[in-house]
């Protein structure tokens, strides 16, 4: 007798009532400008990362997901800006898991998710080297809030809550892998 984890019961839930799910508009827009914003704040931490931007000042990249869109173009200041859609973008991206908890649980392997690539090659390869070598200094930002020692503690502590999700994630089986086939 098969038993079912709850962990897949709960994603079923999810992805029932996601499926058509649409969110108001301006919160899709509140959520592109912040997402902007802390990629900027993260690259603006990464020189080498913003000359290879400023290197592409006026390229555009269309992310999807699902439903979900987001189209920015490089800045003369090796920076992200929002485009407004109205031009054909330079190169497209769209992530082909449609799970969200398939991509979270990817994440914390480490993976990286299936992606169409159309488009402009070199310009997928200036975006696949920031995604592999420009990171978030959590520490470095915490640090500025509550000081040395104590953000070194928090992230110390952070990176052993991580590795043990990463160690039980990694364990489970993917979502749909539970199934008996048919």
């Amino acid at each position: 007798m098969s038993t079912q984890s709850p962990f897949s019961l709960v994603a079923g839930l999810v992805e029932q009532l996601g499926a058509g799910f649409q969110p108001p508009p301006w919160v899709i827009d509140e959520v592109q400008h912040r997402l902007v914003l802390f990629l900027n704040h993260v690259l603006m931490q990464e020189p080498e990362a913003q000359a290879r931007l400023a290197r592409l000042k006026g390229r555009c990249v269309r992310m999807q997901w699902r439903g979900f869109g987001l189209r920015f173009c490089a800045t003369p200041a090796g920076l992200l800006e929002i485009e407004g859609g109205h031009a054909a973008p330079d190169l497209s991206l769209t992530v082909i898991e449609e799970s969200p908890f398939a991509l979270v649980q990817a994440a914390l392997q480490g993976d990286k998710p299936a992606v169409r690539v159309e488009g402009d090659v070199q310009l997928a390869a200036e975006v696949n080297w920031l995604v592999d070598h420009v990171r978030w200094d959590v520490e470095e930002d915490l640090s500025r809030l509550v000081g040395d020692a104590p953000a070194h503690a928090l992230g110390r502590a952070a990176r052993g809550a991580a590795q043990a999700l990463r160690q039980f994630v990694h364990t489970r089986p993917r979502p749909g892998a539970d199934r008996a086939p048919a």
